[in-house]
């Protein structure tokens, strides 16, 4: 174990730039590493300027980090993997958040009975994408868990969101974009009414290939379909927005 400015760093973790507001983020290779859906979902948001916000899903919080150069609100992420709970409240530590950000190690299927029935102004989410496969699984235990329902369902997401959440309050998503109508479905169930929903496009003859959903709690009916998100342009370069979002220009996406 080693130390920089500090904090504790295990072996194979690594601290990178944030890329905004001179944050910095501690990493490992062994673990999922946060990526782009992260900063876009943080950026997407809608966020209130003070209250409380709570991330699921929270993994080495990035999310929190991002949010806290945007509101003053106090920032709860929930994380049930006890490595990235660590380093997210090490994160926190590294970023001199404590005051702003907590870090629960937990299942967010249980979140409700620590932090409150709408208790919250806003909820984030970055969930796993994907339905356990049958068969043989990732053999990394924490890739895993980042990609696959292993501790939590798409159904159980909703579910906890829209109770952690006040009425009028938001809940924030970023999902795969086949798996659209089972979100929507869910969000009506639990009360959740979708009111803004951007697709992101790798390039702009792609197909979307995440979707980004924003829903409010015993909202009316009325959705609205923001213009594509495009990354890259010219092959491989990031389009003006992406690099204005990705390298903090800009707090958030346009509304």
């Amino acid at each position: 174990m080693c130390t920089l400015d500090s904090i504790p760093l295990h072996e194979s973790e690594r601290i990178d730039d944030l890329l905004t507001q001179d944050l910095k983020i501690i990493q490992s290779d062994e673990v999922f590493s946060f990526s782009l859906d992260a900063v876009l979902l943080a950026r997407f948001c809608m966020v209130p300027p003070r209250g409380r916000i709570a991330d699921l899903c929270t993994g080495n919080g990035v999310i929190p980090l991002l949010l806290s150069t945007r509101t003053r609100a106090h920032i709860t992420g929930v994380e049930i993997q006890d490595r990235l709970a660590d380093m997210a409240q090490r994160n926190v530590q590294l970023n001199d958040l404590q005051e702003r950000i907590s870090v629960i190690h937990g299942d967010l299927r249980e979140a409700v009975d620590e932090l409150g029935n709408g208790a919250f102004d806003a909820v984030t989410v970055n969930p796993p994408y994907l339905p356990v496969p049958n068969g043989e699984q990732n053999g990394n235990e924490h890739f895993a868990a980042a990609r696959h329902e292993v501790y939590c369902t798409l159904d159980d997401v909703v579910r906890v969101s829209s109770r952690l959440v006040k009425s009028g309050g938001r809940v924030a998503m970023v999902h795969r974009p086949s798996r659209l109508v089972e979100i929507f479905a869910a969000m009506r169930q639990y009360r959740l009414e979708p009111k803004r929903v951007r697709f992101v496009h790798p390039r702009a003859d792609s197909e979307a290939n995440m979707v980004l959903i924003e829903a409010l709690r015993d909202g009316k009916p009325e959705v609205r379909l923001l213009p594509p998100l495009i990354v890259y342009k010219n092959g491989t370069e990031y389009t003006d927005e992406l690099v204005d979002v990705y390298y903090g220009k800009r707090e958030a996406l346009a509304f």
